[in-house]
């Protein structure tokens, strides 16, 4: 026997048998197969064998296709095997040849399972191990009874303990037997949900050859659908985040794809798998079960939702799914279920695209409502500092709020009451709801449509005073928030929080303080400082208070240390320099009244400082301010020009006048006329400071052209000896850069400028002379003296007049003024 089976199990069997597996397994027998056994039609073991009237036997389904064939051609009935013709197609079924038959197969099975045993272990032959696997696929697929008796021959745990073969031929054959067995067969699966078998099942997924990949998952699906097992797939660890990524994977096979998402739509009958679904970027079945679950799943959901942190992507796809849910939830819920729907719209508003949706789902009204309600009905302060965040997040998304309505008499969120119960909030209420309702009206205050609204009703509401004291707040964030919206501010209330920032209150201080705390530049210190350079430049008192507290001092320190690349980058060091140096450039606003300022500046060379920020390339602002603050400088230059003192004329020539000759002095500054430095005059013929105004003059920016000019515009200034401010510009080539600019019309703040500096250039001959065969200036000229501003047309009229375009009738008529 043993011989015979040893022969079967190899695949070998007699030359005219048919081939599939299955007739190898079905000669592993302890007893011949009887003739009487085997269908003539179908050649194989009988399961269902009836009788003709004949006597023969055949399989209950191949003899039904006989006579319907037979039928179909318009035969007459005949036996298959004596076709003797049949007077009826009645089957009698054969019971006793089938339970014998039965009982055959129980007892081979029997041996089959046994010899299936003795092969499935680890020691065993790699072959004999795949084929017994295959064996038991064969008994499975032959009677799903046959899974109770590879149930109770205990073969499962046994295959279950092949998957830890080194083979990975053996480890795929043993999870694709496992599905088998657990192919509608709950007790089955019941076994496969003991001990780490499941682990172990997932461990597969992570595996890089997708055939075992593929079983695994495979197989996972089949467990999945019972509900057992559903919790406990979701409860190992990492099994729904793999399952997820299978899901989305461009690389694996489309059937593994669709077999891993199939699995995930089954576990998804257990809420806690959901919500690791959820954590992990498959968003949909929470989403459902939030629209359509019953309220306390929904309730459960909305709060989980709250919790989750989000991608953009996600949230807008969240806020397009269920935003409209959560907003009806937020305006009728009872107080627990309006405080998930607030804390879930919290974590999805935070997004400028998905702020949008929510604002066309009608957000807006229910916020505000909750936000100002008090009462019985009335949101506690921590719901509240939600709603406010929501508001503030809302906002920061740069929408138009001036245009839709939020309160019953179509007042919207920059009306004048709501700001004012805004601001009464801010009063009001302890610091983390305050720090968001400032990022509510920092939002208001950045969009060019909505500031005015917002510095109208805080100037009514006479709030000023008190929005500054905020600058000394002890929370960062609050100050930061504060600071950014007097930031926001203070280009339309400059004069106002200029007069709170002076005298003793403090606040300036703090702000002084908050600009040079750290080493690395913070959010905060770049609008501190920005907060200082947009308050009126002129403002004297202001100056005078920041001179006497160090400020400037500060101030340079921090210019000359990111310049020197001690402070480390971030995103804020940008707007902080351009903060520090017009900051920095106030002193050189007062210096005709603040002898302090001008003792500073000479301390400090600031002269030489600007002239290094002026080659500050890519930072627009920074190069113009510098410029701006070298044209003050350069102003007061012929103010601080130490005069040379002449020697007394001796007693001949104070006799005789005419034998004097004017004293030679070398050295003298030819502009100025008197001894000049950058450091002590801050005279712009040192440094190569006019070279470098000269370089800037074919900027892209117009404002940085602008101030360019102005600066050199200095030294032809009345008070300076023109004549030489000419020749300087002459040396660096300095004339045509200034005749381009008159001809290009760039903007009417540059052409004044160009005129006027072109009718300086046009007073000395030479350049008059070349000037007047080129007529493109006249035409730039004429333009100006025709279409620009009164005071700019009189100065057109005189150049034109030093190129001759424009009769000069001085000489003609007597001067009657």
């Amino acid at each position: 026997i043993s011989n015979l089976m040893a022969g079967s199990w190899d695949g070998s069997h007699d030359p005219g048998s048919q081939s599939d597996e299955s007739y190898q397994f079905e000669r592993l027998h302890i007893e011949p197969i009887y003739d009487a056994f085997i269908c003539p039609l179908t050649k194989q073991i009988m399961r269902d064998p009836v009788t003709l009237e004949t006597g023969r036997s055949y399989e209950r389904e191949a003899i039904e296709k006989w006579f319907k064939e037979c039928k179909d051609s318009g035969k007459k009935l005949v036996c298959p095997l004596t076709l003797k013709e049949l007077r009826s197609a009645d089957l009698n079924p054969s019971i006793a040849l089938r339970n014998t038959i039965e009982e055959w197969n129980a007892r081979n099975e029997a041996v089959q399972l046994d010899m299936a045993r003795k092969s499935l272990s680890l020691g065993s032959a790699e072959n004999d191990i795949m084929q017994a696997l295959k064996l038991v696929q064969h008994l499975c697929h032959k009677s799903r009874s046959n899974k109770h008796v590879v149930r109770n021959h205990e073969l499962i745990p046994m295959i279950i303990d092949v998957l830890k073969s080194s083979s990975r031929r053996v480890r795929c054959r043993a999870l694709e037997t496992l599905r088998i067995v657990a192919e509608e067969d709950s007790d089955n699966k019941e076994i496969l949900a003991e001990g780490d078998t499941v682990r172990t099942i997932v461990k597969f997924l992570s595996r890089e050859q997708s055939k075992e990949r593929e079983e695994a998952v495979s197989l996972l699906y089949e467990l999945s659908l019972s509900e057992l097992l559903c919790e406990k797939i979701g409860s190992i660890n990492g099994a729904i985040l793999i399952l997820v990524g299978m899901t989305s994977s461009k690389s694996e096979n489309l059937l593994t794809v669709e077999k891993a998402d199939k699995t995930l739509e089954n576990l998804e009958k257990c809420e806690n798998n959901v919500r690791q679904m959820a954590e992990n970027g498959r968003l949909q079945p929470l989403l459902t079960l939030l629209l359509e679950g019953p309220p306390e799943t929904k309730l459960s959901m909305a709060s989980y939702l709250g919790e989750l942190a989000l991608n953009n992507e996600v949230k807008v796809f969240v806020a397009r799914t269920v935003g409209s849910s959560l907003i009806n939830i937020m305006r009728s819920g009872n107080m627990q279920s309006r405080e998930a729907a607030l804390k879930a719209l919290n974590q999805i508003s935070s997004c400028e695209a998905s702020a949008e949706i929510l604002l066309e789902a009608g957000i807006l009204p229910p916020l505000v409502k909750d936000l100002f309600t008090v009462g019985s009905n009335q949101l506690p302060m921590r719901l509240k500092e939600v709603s406010a965040t929501i508001l503030a997040n809302i906002v920061n998304s740069g929408c138009d709020f001036d245009s839709i309505p939020v309160g019953p008499n179509h007042q919207t969120l920059v009306s004048e009451d709501t700001v004012h119960n805004l601001l009464h909030l801010i009063s009001n209420t302890g610091p983390a709801i305050e720090c968001k309702l400032f990022q509510v009206l920092v939002g208001l205050t950045s969009s060019p449509t909505t500031v005015m609204s917002v510095v109208s009703a805080i100037k009514s509401s006479g709030a000023t005073i008190s929005l500054v004291q905020f600058i000394e707040a002890s929370q960062k964030d609050l100050r930061l928030a504060s600071i950014q919206l007097l930031q926001n501010l203070s280009p339309y209330m400059g004069q106002e929080l200029a007069g709170c920032l002076r005298g003793a209150s403090g606040q300036l201080g703090s702000l002084i303080k908050v600009i040079s705390e750290h080493i690395s530049t913070t959010e905060e210190q770049a609008a501190a400082v920005g907060l200082i350079a947009d308050l009126p430049e002129r403002d004297m008192g202001l100056t005078r208070q920041l001179l006497d507290e160090g400020a400037f001092k500060l101030v340079i320190s921090r210019v000359v240390r990111i310049r020197q690349g001690e402070t480390r980058g971030s995103r804020f060091v940008t707007p902080y320099l351009e903060g520090l140096v017009r900051v920095l450039s106030r002193i050189t606003f007062v210096l005709a009244d603040e002898p302090n300022a001008i003792a500073l500046c000479r301390e400090h060379n600031l002269a030489a400082l600007f002239l290094e920020l002026l080659q500050t390339n890519g930072l627009d602002n920074v190069q113009m301010v510098s410029a701006m603050a070298l044209e003050n400088l350069s102003q007061e230059s012929k103010n601080l020009t130490k005069l040379p003192k002449l020697p007394s004329p001796g007693f001949c020539v104070s006799i005789f006048p005419c034998l004097s000759k004017p004293p030679v002095i070398s050295g003298l500054c030819p502009v100025h006329r008197g001894t000049c430095s950058l450091q002590e005059t801050f005279c712009l013929l040192e440094g190569q400071a006019v070279e470098k105004l000269v370089a800037l003059l074919d900027h892209t920016n117009d404002k940085v052209v602008e101030a360019s000019l102005a600066a050199l515009c200095t030294l032809l200034d009345d008070g300076v000896v023109i004549e030489q401010g000419v020749q300087v510009l002459c040396e660096v080539e300095g004339i045509k850069p200034i005749f381009d600019i008159l001809m290009e019309k760039r903007t009417d703040n540059l052409r004044r400028r160009a005129v006027w500096a072109v009718e300086r250039l046009l007073r000395t001959e030479d350049i008059a002379y070349e000037v007047s065969g080129d007529p493109n200036v006249s035409t730039a000229l004429v333009d100006a003296f025709q279409h620009a501003d009164y005071r700019t047309r009189q100065v057109a009229e005189h150049a034109l007049k030093h190129v001759d375009k424009i009769p000069n009738f001085s000489g003609i008529f007597p001067n009657t003024g």
